[in-house]
């Protein structure tokens, strides 16, 4: 992995700053819409891989008892639950901006599964985050980079809200190196997940949004990069399942 800089982009434009919102709602209606079947989309459409991939993330976290956590795009609470399952903080703020999704995940803390942590939801959004500077010891974020409108603004944010050597940990889908395996995934997601999604929803456009989220995805080395630049140093990256995942690990500078 290179330690050298990439160039920064210019201002935004307006017209840039349209297209950010205009995403931005796409990405929520979605959510809203698929909220109440997302837990069986992920069950189904990985035949129950990504639960690897989420327990990966919790002992890449490795919580302490007295850390504060901040999950952010936590939807129905997937991340959060694993880490007060495998490595219980002190607390956790599960955030998203569909407010649909965080309904499911207020039930299952109702059903017991924070297991005693203090887990609390909040409607946020990823780039405007309503905390306070350093409040939090450990970020994490679950298939959420490729959906935020500026991906780099919201690492900014992750930088802000973590104290000084916390920790950020992100799991985002990736595209496999391996030709033979690249070539196999790709038919996989262009026809499986919208079928599957499609099936269940009743909005096969919206899966095939998603699909071009993760298509269009840049590699493990820029996200790097871009982590870098918003203040994490001791950045790396871990594959899953052949690539299919990546798993990023930094610590707030």
């Amino acid at each position: 992995m290179s330690d050298e800089p990439l160039t920064c982009a210019s201002a935004p434009s307006a017209q840039g700053a349209r297209e950010r919102d205009d995403k931005g709602e796409r990405v929520r209606d979605i959510f809203r819409a698929i909220a109440r079947k997302y837990e069986l989309f992920n069950a189904l459409s990985s035949l129950g891989i990504y639960r690897l991939w989420l327990r990966r993330v919790a002992r890449t976290a490795a919580c302490a008892p007295d850390d504060r956590v901040i999950d952010v795009a936590g939807g129905t609470g997937d991340v959060t639950f694993e880490l007060c399952r495998t490595c219980p903080p002190a607390s956790v703020e599960l955030t998203d901006f569909t407010k649909e999704m965080l309904d499911i995940a207020d039930d299952h803390i109702a059903a017991g599964k924070a297991r005693g942590v203090a887990v609390r939801t909040t409607v946020a959004d990823a780039m405007d985050l309503p905390f306070e500077d350093g409040s939090f010891d450990v970020y994490t974020v679950a298939y959420g980079l490729r959906n935020f409108s500026d991906r780099e603004l919201s690492m900014r944010e992750a930088r802000r809200v973590l104290r000084p050597g916390g920790t950020y940990v992100a799991l985002e889908f990736s595209t496999p190196s391996n030709p033979v395996w690249r070539a196999v995934y790709n038919a996989y997601l262009g026809g499986v997940i919208p079928f599957v999604g499609g099936h269940l929803t009743h909005d096969r456009a919206g899966f095939d949004y998603l699909v071009s989220s993760i298509r269009e995805f840049p590699p493990q080395v820029r996200v790097a990069e871009e982590l870098r630049r918003a203040g994490f140093g001791s950045v790396e990256y871990h594959l899953c399942t052949g690539g299919i995942a990546t798993i990023y690990r930094a610590t707030a500078r």
